[in-house]
């Protein structure tokens, strides 16, 4: 399954973009899902359906989603409980009732995820739309299955989960009961729903749509979100330039002056796809239709961080990142021991290294033309002459 994620700024109308994409493919016979989790129903609005916790057929072959964050909080905690109810004893914790449970922050994030992990194992679809919060908090998002995972496995490696079964025996011994057991068990779930959201992430169907309305603010956010999205190697499928104004009212009438603004990002915005405006807020079939959004792509581009062998030439390995709109003096690279992290502006990530720069030093980095190239020499400690 095709998989499209929809992002841009606040209010520059990405949920309309989303909704008109589903719309669009599922009038040229893709089966489609649209997925969003804002608690507002503006995705209903868009569509002149309302939406909620179930799917709705919205028309053939497109159906739209909006699970209930409260809900999956409230199922989650309550099933946390009753399998930490030994530990929960143990310490005299009272349990809480659902219905004294409101959601926390970021829930609406973590119920997004999951809905977006069981559309993609139910395969019900050809392609699956998912309308994500605006841009910053999208980021954010997308890095929580990683970074979550890397956590987990620091807090409980596996190797430690390997002596799982002294438990009972301990626990025995000592004469009260042993809560790990539970703990193990929700750690490897929570690893593995984790690694499934991964999947769907990483997979080479998966790209990013980017909306903005063009102008200053919007070339500021588009330019932070395309060195977001490239430091976790998600590829940019299109940039829409939504709500733009016609051209003649660039010189004449009250809009002249944004209209000027429009144009001149417009044209720093190679290749972008323009979207009219409508002169009013898009509301069911007809409006969406009308909306020129760009056809999805069969298949992504992905974004590819090559090893290029240099050893002959000048005795290093070279890892090229693409980093388009990074800055040098932005920019900080340390090694720590399998891993490397990378920040760029105000994004962050821990990268493990390719097998065979494990092996290697770094030896230097570049910034050129949007690209750390990052040098790596061998190690002759682990890297054997004749090798």
């Amino acid at each position: 399954m095709r998989t499209l994620l929809i992002t841009g700024p606040g209010g520059s109308g990405r949920t309309t973009i989303a909704a008109a994409t589903a719309h669009q493919a599922a009038a040229g016979g893709i089966r489609t899902l649209v997925l969003s989790a804002d608690r507002s129903d503006t995705l209903g609005a868009a569509l002149g359906t309302r939406t909620g916790t179930s799917p709705v057929r919205v028309a053939p072959r497109l159906t739209a989603w909006r699970p209930d964050a409260a809900a999956g909080f409230r199922d989650d905690l309550t099933g946390f409980q009753d399998r930490a109810a030994t530990l929960l004893d143990l310490v005299g914790a009272s349990r809480l009732d659902p219905e004294e449970v409101t959601p926390l922050p970021g829930s609406e994030e973590l119920t997004l995820l999951r809905a977006l992990r069981d559309a993609a194992l139910a395969e019900a679809h050809d392609l699956l739309v998912v309308d994500l919060p605006p841009a910053p908090r999208a980021l954010a998002l997308l890095a929580l299955p990683e970074e979550l995972r890397r956590y987990l496995r620091r807090l409980l490696p596996p190797e430690r989960q390997a002596a799982r079964a002294l438990r009972p025996m301990l626990g025995r011994l000592a004469g009260v009961p042993m809560p790990a057991e539970q703990l193990y068990e929700t750690t490897a779930r929570w690893d593995l729903e984790l690694a499934a959201v991964e999947a769907v992430l990483a997979d080479r169907r998966t790209a990013v749509r980017l909306v903005a309305e063009p102008g200053p603010a919007g070339a500021d956010a588009v330019r932070d979100a395309r060195l977001g999205l490239a430091l976790r190697a998600l590829p940019v499928e299109a940039l829409v330039a939504n709500r733009v104004l016609p051209e003649e009212a660039a010189h004449a009438g009250p809009l002249t002056g944004i209209a000027a603004q429009q144009h001149k990002v417009l044209g720093e915005w190679s290749g972008a796809a323009t979207v009219a405006h409508l002169g009013h807020d898009p509301r069911g079939a007809e409006d969406l239709g009308a909306l020129a959004v760009p056809a999805v792509n069969p298949a992504a581009s992905p974004v590819e961080w090559p090893v290029v062998d240099r050893l002959a030439q000048d005795g290093v390995l070279v890892w090229h990142i693409p980093l388009p709109g990074a800055i040098r003096e932005e920019l900080d690279l340390v090694r720590r021991g399998d891993e490397l992290v990378v920040s760029a502006g105000p994004f962050r990530r821990i990268v493990a290294l390719p097998s065979v720069l494990r092996r290697c030093g770094v030896d230097g980095a570049a910034l050129r033309d949007g690209e750390l190239c990052v040098r790596f020499a061998p190690d002759p400690g682990l890297w054997p002459r004749g090798q």
